[in-house]
């Protein structure tokens, strides 16, 4: 089935909520394991039946900000997902009390109950209101960046639109597209600090009624947090600090040399990797998805199955059209076992990075599609962002399908932008940690903050006015992680460490590397991020050596890189 066949209708709230309720009550009457059992299975359909409806939703709205029909449709999800949480909460509650627990753990590990009991920190019928007030204001948030319109060089563009712009080789265009969108987010700016002021105060509150210290640990169990603390990843930032830190500035003093600018760098000049032009990939939309599909089919079977699956159920939305949500995402559509992805193609390299990136979140689901209980086909989102952040290192063997003559362009600058972000995605959490923990901050001092941490992470930025928004540190508004999903950002950097570590052995010996990177992904959400690494033989980014031995692996790796006739 395409994806535009999927049926999408609007379920009777009332109908849902009973059906929750009655297998609440089944379960906790089961007279045997068997009986246990099957209440849990009905259950598992049952969820897979609303949550496909609301995912269903979800994206084809975002696909179209302005499509009246979906905008109603989002907004009773919103309304309504807060509401039946209470049920579910009942439902897991039952489930962790259930007489047959050591019978569920025999057959499907403790990692269920585990999560259940974080999953119970996360709620209180008293914060259902708050809730639907959160999903409201990133609702804001989305539809305003969607709606932008940018004039450039006399014709208007979106955010995503106006990107090749601002990565344009000759400097005076490339200065004037940055210009342009840091204008848009300026008069933007009082809705951006209205719409985030208001998503702080009322996450703290949550965070309060549930009888924390304000938001911070809602927050990390809002994530699944299943294995690390608040103290592992300051521990992350410190090393980060004392490795990646003193590495990335040095790939961008290179930088600043190659593409003859001054140092530090301005914005406009940061996003210029080589003075001849950044790597652009070859050909059409079309043409990088026939690139994806040849290199899918030489990396696996799997792969290929896959991605021509993909492909053929029109499964991926990527181009970039007006009223178009920003960015991109891979969700799960659990009733009909398929991934979907969301992009905004722009003619960049990211282009190909959702090929691959986005691609290889939807692969790993597509492994363990079939996995009971539904939560095991996916892991926590930082075990979920190493099988992407991974799968891009792979397209490396493809780079020439889907660079052409900027391969070499591409390959470097691709592992030198994985160092340069670790940084910058560290800086995210750092961010918001400090945002959390002092709710009462105006916006002009969150923006002090951001610009403070700024010297810190990212040295190699020029902090004055040139460019208005980016250095008056309030460039942390294009972040749409930093509305919506507080705390994810450092997911990206832990993966990317590991990711790296699987970098390091595709030098050595591919097909060793795949086969290490199958044991990890094919285990889907069974275990804790650790113990999945552990699993594959992969060492932990939470142990300083870990960041140590890919500094030096990688430094090394680009120091000796033949960049011969390339200006």
């Amino acid at each position: 089935m395409k994806f535009s066949e999927m049926p999408y209708k609007r379920p009777d709230p009332q109908e849902v909520i009973n059906k929750t309720k009655d297998l609440t009550e089944r379960l906790r009457n089961a007279k045997s394991y068997e009986e246990a059992r099957s209440v849990f299975l009905e259950y598992e359909e049952e969820g897979k039946a609303v949550g496909t409806t609301a995912i269903l939703a979800y994206i084809r709205q975002s696909i179209d900000t302005r499509d009246e029909f979906y905008n109603e449709e989002k907004d009773f999800w919103d309304d309504f997902g807060p509401e039946i949480e209470e049920f579910e909460q009942e439902w897991i509650k039952a489930r962790l009390e259930s007489p047959f627990r050591k019978d569920f753990e025999e057959e499907y590990g403790n990692l269920m109950f585990i999560n259940a009991e974080i999953e119970q920190k996360t709620f209180s019928p008293e914060i259902i209101s708050d809730m639907q007030k959160e999903n409201e204001l990133v609702g804001e948030y989305d539809d305003l960046i969607a709606s932008a319109q940018i004039p450039f060089e006399g014709g208007v563009y979106t955010l995503s639109q106006l990107e090749p712009f601002a990565n344009d080789l000759d400097d005076e265009r490339r200065f004037a597209a940055w210009k342009a969108r840091g204008q848009w987010y300026k008069d933007n700016q009082p809705e951006l600090d209205r719409i985030f002021d208001e998503l702080v105060k009322v996450r703290d509150t949550m965070g309060r009624k549930l009888g924390y210290d304000g938001y911070t640990q809602l927050g990390y169990y809002n994530m699944g947090r299943n294995c690390y603390t608040k103290e592992d990843v300051e521990k992350f930032r410190e090393a980060v600090q004392k490795y990646i830190v003193p590495v990335a500035d040095s790939i961008m003093r290179e930088q600043a040399q190659r593409i003859d600018k001054p140092y530090p760098l301005s914005f406009a000049d940061s996003s210029l990797t080589f003075r001849s032009g950044n790597p652009r990939p070859v050909g059409t939309p079309e043409d990088i998805l026939e690139q994806g599909k040849k290199f899918y089919d030489e990396l696996s079977p799997e792969t290929s199955e896959f991605f021509r699956t993909m492909l053929d159920e029109e499964l991926m939305d990527v181009l970039s059209t007006e009223g178009k949500q920003a960015g991109g995402y891979c969700n799960d559509l659990e009733l009909y076992e398929r991934p979907f992805i969301f992009a905004n193609f722009n003619g960049t390299q990211g282009d190909v990075e959702v090929v691959t990136h986005e691609a290889g979140h939807a692969f790993a689901y597509w492994l363990n599609r079939k996995r009971i209980p539904l939560e095991y086909a996916t892991p926590t989102e930082d075990a979920c962002e190493v099988h992407s952040t991974t799968m891009e290192y792979f397209g490396w063997r493809n780079a020439e399908g889907f660079f052409g003559p900027d391969a070499k362009k591409y390959k470097y600058s691709h592992l030198a932008a994985g160092l340069t972000f670790i940084p910058y995605g560290t800086m995210v959490d750092h961010f918001q940690h400090i945002i959390y923990e002092k709710p009462e901050l105006t916006p002009a001092e969150r923006h002090a903050e951001w610009k403070r941490l700024m010297g810190i992470y990212t040295p190699w930025l020029k902090l004055d006015g040139e460019i208005p928004f980016y250095s008056d540190g309030e460039h942390w508004q294009r972040q749409i992680h930093i509305y919506e999903c507080p705390f994810y950002y450092i997911d990206y950097c832990l993966a990317q460490a590991v990711s790296l570590e699987f970098w390091s052995m595709m030098q050595k010996d591919h097909d060793e590397a795949w086969q290490r990177y199958m044991a990890y992904t094919i285990q889907g959400g069974s275990h804790t991020f650790v113990d999945l690494l552990k699993n594959a033989g992969l060492a932990t980014p939470f142990d300083e050596e870990c960041l140590k031995s890919v500094c030096e692996t990688a430094t090394q790796w680009l120091a000796s890189f033949d960049l011969t006739g390339i200006e």
